[in-house]
């Protein structure tokens, strides 16, 4: 009772994945064949006696016993030669149980002839329930009981039963074709709504497959624009650091400290931008690191404190409560939540003040409370607006002669970004009293006292030594400014705008560093370092630092293997550089080792 008729294919049976689904729904119920021989051995335990339905009993037992044996040894090898076998085995077995209604029939007892009526149509109806949808091998393997029927026709010739054996023959026929029609039509619409889940699926890859070749494309693209907005970044910070070691006014130099601030900020934006995709995936990401209070805020008011002051305004910035030195948190998250709620309330504010209160309150698990407040005097927002304030793409004053553009979705951004902090913003406000919207947070503390000042950023080497440095880099700002650096220590510099040029200089002059940019036209530094390690020039061995603008990990792996000994990122911080340079002395072992102890401590 198997649709093993897939193996078969050739004779025009079904395939071999159906013959294989019937025969492991068969395997699987088939402790119900010994129920059913049970309930037949019993029905004739009435009519022949226990010696026969015994005998019968025992006999099918063993038939099915040797039937489930082929099944299961089959049951892996469908679709490889077996598809004879089983229905041979099957149709062998089902004559033991064709046995039965002949036995009741030919019983002699009052209820023998309507016991073997039920036996013969049940035996009927189990076998094409099995195999419905093979109605070709339902007919072979239940021709054991066809036998039967035409043998109890024959045993009813000339007689009045006859006819009426015979007038169950279509009644019977009726049910069985009803049966595997039915079973039939509805396996031809799981077919069809499979068929469809199929195609379905093909489209979903496909817009899958169209959605990643995009999402690739927009990294692409974001990383050349990352890499084209650092060089005119390293050329904006660079020149600010070289300003701060020169002679300037305390206003100046606090201008110059928002300069840098803010030139800073804008760089760990870019830094971010190949994050995009994470925020778009709902999967923002959030740099855990020290912060400095009093820098961070510094970095928040300083750009404000200025346009506020353009604008006539009364900017005031103040600290209450408990403000610790150093917390824990994402700075970059933190200003751009505040910088939003600075920028709108000096965009919407014609006159008056602007207050910038952070409070601070110890919490009973050691951690500090903050409460980032921004008060304008501006015109205030009813309690309408108010409900829509933090939907995207909405402003206040939506109409075409609305006096301040944008998109409408810095504040849904901001609050965004504070919830996945474990913060909030909240915003209070009158109509002609202006308004009041708090950020809310909670981080824990690193420690309470204020740090020292950091030193200012020389490039002089430990004992007073001149260095010899050749600078390859295509970005005449760039030489520049290192250029002006190095002279600012009494170094001696040489400059090459490509690597070929690099490669000639170090093949006739020797140097005791060569600081070489990556992406340069002509020959790139990877090139000219390979180059230069290559040759037999006199700075085979002379340390190499390689600069990019470009952070990845298999970029700074890449520049070790052309055989650079340190890698730094764009724009250029003077301090690891200066670190590098009081390494110089101790040779190509020594650059090396360092960029180990800041790998290790990275990892850490």
């Amino acid at each position: 009772m198997v649709e093993s008729d897939g193996i078969g294919k050739a004779a025009g049976d079904p395939d071999p994945g159906e013959a294989a689904q019937a025969l492991r729904a068969i395997l699987q119920t088939q402790y119900l064949r010994y129920m059913i021989i049970t309930s037949w051995g019993l029905g004739l335990l009435a009519t022949v006696g226990w010696k026969l339905a015994l005998l019968w009993f025992v006999g099918t037992l063993a038939a099915g016993a040797i039937r489930g044996a082929v099944e299961k040894r089959v049951s892996a090898r469908v679709g490889t030669g077996w598809g004879l076998v089983f229905p041979a085995v099957a149709t062998a077995t089902t004559a033991a149980w064709a046995a039965a209604p002949l036995m009741a029939w030919f019983s002699g007892a009052a209820f023998g002839h309507a016991l073997g009526m039920a036996l013969l149509v049940s035996g009927y109806v189990l076998v094409f329930a099995q195999l419905r949808s093979s109605p070709r091998q339902a007919i072979m393997i239940s021709s054991p009981y066809g036998a039967a029927a035409v043998i109890i026709a024959g045993s009813l010739w000339g007689t009045p039963l006859f006819w009426q054996f015979l007038a169950v023959v279509p009644f019977t026929a009726a049910g069985l074709f009803v049966l595997v029609t039915m079973t039939m039509l509805r396996e031809e619409r799981i077919r069809a709504f499979q068929e469809h889940q199929a195609h379905l699926i093909e489209e979903l890859e496909a817009a899958r497959d169209k959605a990643n070749a995009a999402s690739d494309a927009k990294s692409n693209f974001l990383g050349i624009i990352s890499h084209e907005l650092r060089t005119p970044m390293n050329g904006v910070l660079g020149a600010a650091q070289l300003l701060g070691a020169t002679r300037l006014e305390p206003t100046q130099r606090e201008y110059l400290s928002i300069i840098r601030n803010s030139g800073d900020n804008l760089l760990s934006l870019l830094n971010d931008i190949l994050d995009m995709t994470k925020i778009e995936a709902g999967k923002m990401t959030f740099e855990i690191v020290d912060v400095n209070v009093d820098d961070l805020h510094k970095r928040v008011t300083g750009p404000f404190q200025a346009q506020a002051e353009a604008k006539g305004l009364t900017f005031t910035a103040a600290f209450e409560g408990d403000i610790p030195a150093v917390v824990r948190g994402d700075p970059l998250r933190v200003c751009q939540v505040i910088h939003n709620l600075l920028s709108n309330a000096v965009k919407f504010t014609d006159g008056g003040e602007i207050l910038y209160t952070v409070r601070g309150e110890r919490t009973e698990n050691g951690q500090v409370k903050f409460d980032f407040a921004v008060k304008d005097s501006g015109a205030g927002i009813s309690p309408a607006d108010l409900e829509r304030l933090f939907q995207p793409f909405t402003q206040v004053d939506a109409s075409s002669t609305r006096r301040f553009g944008g998109t409408g979705l810095g504040l849904t951004i901001s609050r965004r970004m504070a919830n996945i902090m474990g913060g909030d913003i909240a915003v209070e406000s009158t109509v002609g009293q202006g308004s009041t919207f708090t950020f809310s947070v909670v981080a824990d503390v690193v420690r309470w006292e204020a740090e020292k000042a950091a030193e200012a950023i020389v490039a002089e080497v430990e004992g007073g030594q001149s260095l010899s440095v050749l600078v390859v880099e295509d970005h005449p700002v760039n030489r520049m400014i290192l250029e002006a650096w190095m002279n600012s220590s009494s170094h001696r510099s040489a400059t090459a705008e490509n690597g070929q040029i690099a490669v000639e200089a170090a093949g006739e002059q020797r140097f005791d560093l060569i600081i070489m940019d990556v992406n340069m036209p002509v020959m790139d530094g990877l090139t000219a370092t390979r180059a230069i390690r290559a040759g037999d020039g006199p700075n085979r061995d002379t340390p190499i630092v390689v600069l990019s603008a470009s952070a990845r990990t298999e970029d700074h792996e890449a520049g070790f293997d052309a055989g650079a000994d340190a890698y730094l990122n764009k724009p250029i911080d003077f301090a690891a550089l200066a670190t590098v340079m009081n390494r110089v002395g101790g040779g190509r072992p020594a650059v090396r080792a360092l960029m180990g102890d800041e790998t290790t401590a990275r990892a850490a």
